[in-house]
């Protein structure tokens, strides 16, 4: 684990209002990622990396109609896989992972996705944030908080982190919420920054967070014209 952070108090109180901001903001988080079971959030996960949830999405279902179960997929032409994959980006690598993930579930775990931290980073093409995001939302573990491009954008540009580092970053929003909060608060901060906080043009002027935010790393004054993110 990384080292122990030193949160000032500043720190905390930011985290706090943050957390309680989106909670107002967001009752009722979901997953973007479109899925049934935990083998399809892992896939669907797996497939994210570098890509958009939407463009996921768009995929997934020809892909579980072709493998619905792991055992399906451990026996699928890496080149078959591929082709349903491609727009995703960096199909060559994620069709072999997909493919040796689902060997080892058959092979390691009875074809079942673990509930475990460990094993699930285990498998291939699974790391720490994917496996944040199976245990949280296929078996309401919250293992740790998600750190994808929106957390760890909004978490600088909030000033609850000054790491670059995700798992430095996870580990300093974990010990500033609550872990009742964790699997919520990554799904809270995404909304945000898909809605309001956009990387090159965030809507600060109208953003509820306004008040407290430091804008770290944004030009001043913010937009109030919507850009793509």
């Amino acid at each position: 684990m990384p080292p122990k952070s030193r949160l000032s108090p500043k720190t905390k109180q930011t985290a706090a209002q943050t957390l309680g901001a989106l909670i107002a903001l967001y009752p009722n988080p979901e997953c973007a990622l479109v899925h049934r079971n935990a083998y399809e959030l892992l896939v669907a996960t797996i497939l994210s990396a570098q890509c958009t949830d939407a463009r996921v999405n768009m995929v997934t279902p020809e892909l579980f109609a072709r493998y619905s179960k792991p055992a399906e997929l451990a026996k699928a032409e890496i080149e078959d896989v591929e082709e349903i994959i491609r727009s995703t980006g960096f199909f060559h690598a994620k069709a072999k992972n997909l493919v040796a993930m689902a060997n080892r579930l058959v092979e390691f775990h009875r074809g079942e996705v673990p509930e475990d931290l460990e094993a699930l980073t285990d498998l291939p093409g699974v790391g720490r944030k994917t496996a944040h995001v199976v245990l949280g939302n296929a078996f309401n573990v919250a293992s740790g908080v998600v750190v994808d491009t929106h957390v760890k954008r909004l978490a600088f540009r909030i000033g609850l982190t000054k790491a670059t580092d995700p798992q430095i970053i996870e580990h300093e929003l974990a010990a500033l919420v609550p872990q009742a909060e964790w699997i919520n608060f990554s799904h809270r901060l995404i909304e945000h920054g898909r809605n309001v906080c956009f990387a090159r043009k965030p809507l600060c002027d109208t953003c509820t967070l306004n008040e407290f935010c430091p804008r770290n790393g944004v030009a001043a004054g913010g937009s109030k014209k919507k850009a793509a993110d």
